[in-house]
């Protein structure tokens, strides 16, 4: 079954009209989901399995997901929004340093390590499907676009904010610092003895971000 990337609907076919009771039908599948998948993985989870923790019918799942695919997609655009929403709010605070933002963004990001933990796993298992499926990728990929587009959005007004200006692409930046956040959680959760939760981006993404960044020098304003 093709995998449903998120927001997008097929001309011929137009999603269910969402009513209370669909949106909470949706919201118990998707809360059993999170913890079938960090008890059983993606793989080793069936729909069953979702419909039995949620108390539904097969048929109640497919009326709100076309398949597990989808429904990952969906826990994970609100996921990645919410830790947007929480990073937001700490980095905008007024008045604060880069070197203050950051580590109000580190504090968001090592804070619910044993939820931090199960997601890591279930993306991390998402990723590898969707590498060997087309769909499954081409979705993946577009709901990590849809989130990077809003951390660029919200990058360029800390710089701008603070003087600052990305000497490389705004979105390139923000998918490297991505990159080091997931590798130095993975690299907590293989060896956590040797590598403190959050240390490694505590230690290089400061060091991206002052390479990355220029004083954004106002033009001079000639006198004559």
């Amino acid at each position: 079954m093709p995998v449903a990337t998120p927001g997008a609907v097929s001309p011929d076919t137009s999603p269910p009209r969402r009513t209370a009771r669909r949106e909470a039908t949706r919201a118990r599948l998707l809360a059993a989901a999170e913890t079938v998948f960090a008890e059983r993985g993606f793989h080793g989870s069936s729909v069953e399995d979702l419909c039995d923790r949620a108390e539904f019918t097969r048929g109640a799942f497919y009326s709100n997901f076309g398949s597990k695919d989808e429904l990952v997609l969906e826990l994970y655009a609100a996921h990645a929004a919410a830790l947007r929403r929480r990073i937001a709010e700490v980095a905008e605070e007024p008045g604060l340093s880069l070197e203050e933002v950051l580590d109000r963004v580190f504090d968001v990001w090592t804070a619910e390590p044993e939820a931090r933990r199960r997601w890591h796993l279930l993306t991390s298992e998402f990723a590898l499907h969707a590498l060997r499926d087309d769909d499954a990728r081409r979705a993946w990929a577009a709901a990590q676009e849809a989130i990077r587009e809003e951390l660029t959005q919200l990058v360029d007004r800390i710089a701008a904010a603070r003087g600052l200006r990305t000497s490389v692409p705004t979105a390139d930046l923000v998918r490297v610092i991505s990159t080091v956040f997931q590798g130095g959680l993975g690299q907590h959760l293989l060896d956590p003895t040797h590598v403190q939760a959050g240390s490694l981006e505590r230690t290089f993404v400061p060091l991206l971000v002052r390479a990355a960044t220029d004083v954004d020098e106002a033009p001079e304003v000639s006198s004559s």
